[in-house]
């Protein structure tokens, strides 16, 4: 197994952000008197597009002008919440710069609008390790489509099958597998039982695991 690229979603697998975009779901639904519980986002919202979300919740069709409206709220009320405590998965930092020395090429992939991708990265002033940065504005269809992925790949120039993602949700998990693209399941918010089958699974980048997939990056 030659490994040239590697790839990251970015909510729950460089930044833990989910608790917080379900802070800013709760006031955008609490204002339409609407509560939902963790346990429904944790099946409806993480790794999910907004569309979805938004469809799942409000339980109808939403119009494009309505879903942009609302996505800007909700996106907005997020990078408020979160601008300021903004932190990397544990072990990440060093991991990027391990694969970095290493000259994988590296990307990431995320469904999440670019102001949050764009948000983190540079927060984390981690924008220079990467050659390719797409968002969901870089696509035509979202995850499990494998669309953001096989556009990474060609960005980094390398086959799709020579790529490991880093991956938390199951959708973002079966894109990466539409793909034929290698996958390390990030069990940030999900148990392994709940993702489709992975190559490996690791709960941080600090996990023992991380020791294997290490091996076949030659870092």
């Amino acid at each position: 197994m030659e490994i040239k690229a590697v790839i990251f979603d970015m909510d729950g697998v460089i930044s833990h952000t989910n608790p917080h975009h379900s802070k800013a779901f709760e006031k955008v639904f609490a204002k339409r008197g609407l509560y939902p519980t963790e346990e429904e986002y944790a099946a409806h919202m993480y790794g999910k597009n907004n569309r979805y979300i938004f469809t799942h919740f409000l339980n109808r069709e939403i119009s494009e002008s309505e879903l942009n409206k609302l996505e800007e709220e909700k996106e907005s009320l997020f990078r408020e919440i979160y601008q300021d405590i903004v932190e990397p998965i544990d072990g990440l930092l060093p991991f990027l710069e391990d694969i970095y020395r290493q000259e994988k090429r590296i990307g990431v992939a995320t469904s999440a609008p670019r102001a949050n991708m764009d948000l983190i990265i540079d927060r984390l002033s981690i924008r220079s390790k990467f050659m390719s940065l797409l968002a969901s504005e870089d696509v035509n269809t979202h995850k499990p489509d494998p669309e953001v992925y096989l556009r990474t790949a060609d960005n980094l120039k390398v086959n799709p099958e020579d790529c490991l993602v880093f991956e938390d949700s199951a959708s973002g998990v079966q894109a990466a597998i539409n793909a034929n693209m290698k996958v390390v399941g990030v069990l940030s918010s999900h148990h392994p039982t709940e993702l489709p089958t992975c190559d490996f699974y690791i709960d941080n980048y600090l996990d023992p695991q991380m020791d294997k997939i290490g091996e076949i990056l030659n870092i």
